[in-house]
This record gives C-alpha cells, sequence and structure tokens, in this order.
C-alpha cells in the first residue's frame, strides 16, 4: 500500500481527522471513491482477528473486574495462569480505541506467559469504552491525563495487593497507551518495570523522577513521533534511568497490532514481544 495512504490514516487516528476528511483525501490519493472499501479493510483494525489467545483458553482465569480509582470505579480485564500461585503482575495500557478485543487479547498472551495481566478501561469515567472505534477516538482525547495517571496509579495498588500477585508490577503501553507509560513512569516510584511500544514520548525534563527500568520501541517509518526520541533517549541518559531504545526499520506505527493487516509486520512484532516478555520476567522476577 502507498506508504502516503498509511501516512493518512495514521493522521485520521491521532490528529484526529474527520471521517468524512479521511476519505475524502483518501479518494485523491486512491484515485477515486471505488478503491476505498477494500483500502479500509486492509488499514482498520478488524477485531474478529484478535484471538491468538482463546478467550477460554484452559490454561488462564480470566474475568471482567473492577477498582477505585482517582475517578471513581474504573473497570477492567485481569487474566492470570491458573497454575501458579502468585505471578508478577503487568498493567496492559491500552492504544486511544480503549479497551477492545485486541487489548484483551494481548492481556491473555501477557497470562500464557505467566504474569497476572491487568488491562484498565481508562475510558470508565466517560462511561466505558464503546464498540465505534472513533467514538473512542474522540472519548479519550477528552480524558484528564494527571487524572488517568492517577487511574493507572490505582490499578498498580490493586494488582499489589491482588491475591494472585506477587506485589512486583510492571506496564507495557501501546500508542497512546505508551505515552501513558511514560507519564506512569514519571509518577509511580514503585513502577518495577516499563514497556512503551511507539509511545509519545514525555517532556524531557521530566524524566528525572523515573526509577523503573525502560524498554522503548518504536517503528521507523513513525515520524510523528520519531523526531522527539533523541531528545527522550538523551534525557534518561543523563538522568541514569536504565533504558534499551529499539528502532524497527522499514515499519509503521502500530506494527504489533495484529488487527490491522497493513500496519502489522510480523517480524517485528515478535522481536519486539520476546524482547519485552524478557525484559519483564527480568525486572519483575
Amino acid at each position: 500500500m502507498d506508504q502516503k495512504i498509511i501516512d493518512l490514516y495514521d493522521e485520521y487516528t491521532h490528529a484526529p481527522l474527520p471521517r468524512r476528511v479521511f476519505l475524502e483525501r483518501l479518494a485523491v490519493l486512491a484515485g477515486g471513491a471505488a478503491a476505498i472499501p477494500a483500502i479500509l479493510a486492509s488499514i482498520e483494525p478488524n477485531y474478529a482477528l484478535a484471538a491468538v489467545v482463546a478467550e477460554d483458553d484452559s490454561r488462564l482465569a480470566a474475568e471482567k473486574v473492577s477498582f477505585q480509582g482517582a475517578t471513581g470505579d474504573v473497570s477492567g480485564y485481569i487474566a492470570r495462569p491458573k497454575l501458579i500461585d502468585k505471578a508478577p503482575a503487568v498493567i496492559v495500557i491500552h492504544e486511544n480505541r480503549g479497551l477492545n478485543a485486541y487489548v484483551e487479547d494481548v492481556t491473555r498472551r501477557l497470562a500464557t506467559e505467566g504474569f497476572v495481566a491487568f488491562a484498565p478501561d481508562l475510558l470508565s469515567p466517560l462511561g466505558g469504552t464503546p464498540q465505534d472505534a472513533d467514538k473512542a477516538r474522540d472519548m479519550i482525547a477528552q480524558l484528564d491525563a494527571d487524572k488517568t495517571v492517577n487511574n493507572l496509579v490505582g490499578a498498580m495498588s490493586y494488582l499489589m495487593a491482588y491475591r494472585y500477585s506477587s506485589g512486583k508490577v510492571g506496564a507495557v503501553g501501546f500508542c497512546w497507551g505508551g505515552g501513558m507509560m511514560n507519564r506512569l513512569a514519571i509518577k509511580a516510584s514503585d513502577l518495577k518495570a516499563g514497556v512503551a511500544f511507539y509511545g509519545p514520548p514525555p517532556d524531557p525534563a521530566l524524566v528525572g523522577t523515573i526509577r523503573a527500568p525502560l524498554m522503548l520501541h518504536y517503528a521507523g517509518l513513525d515520524q510523528r513521533l520519531n523526531a522527539a526520541v533523541p531528545a527522550y533517549d538523551e534525557a534518561l541518559t543523563k538522568a541514569k534511568v536504565e533504558h534499551q531504545v529499539f528502532m524497527y526499520d522499514g515499519v509503521n506505527h502500530a506494527f504489533h497490532n495484529d488487527t490491522s493487516a497493513e500496519r502489522y509486520n510480523k517480524e517485528a512484532a515478535d522481536l519486539a514481544w520476546k524482547r519485552s516478555v524478557e525484559f519483564l520476567k527480568a525486572k519483575l522476577a
């Protein structure tokens, strides 16, 4: 697919653009409206493809739960290995489309690796993640960032006290959620490890409070975010924060999301996932 189309879709999902404007621009790039349905089918998420680990996987116990956050009750999805009495915990922070089937599946994937994995629905203050992904994106923009970080701190407290948790808590975030992971690391000195997949870097001036070791994954074609990566890397180095930065050449933003055929890159996704799991296991042991 023409990279200009993928870049336009990225602008649509993050700027964001109204869908009407997106479709008008897409028609120009595609040479007419007739090609649009096929393009959308390959670039927009198809959550029917999300079940890498089945919801009823016999190895896991999974359920919907809620905890008291800074804004009131926050719901979420938790999964854990059935045969482990105590396991390290990982918060899974969703993209700007909310807690959807892809995020729940990622949560189960982590559980199969031996973690208690918990994905809070950070749209809970606004009524929870809707079915309409564009509406979820618009709702994300309405969230108060500081209150959202405090809800993640509440999720940490929930996991520290959770019956099946070892008490050690890390976090992994994707896209918008990667940015929130960075903010959580700044806020929470007791976070034990953090992983961000193509997350917006924070203000470099704020990183001095970070105590958690970090692993940061970026997409080589993601010009929107990558311009800010060197300053973040430099600030972390100066603050003596243990961190690793990986740039995956030739892949797009959201390369881990296997529900979007054109942006997903299996080789990069598998490598980044392997690195992340090994990192979390080492830091949360």
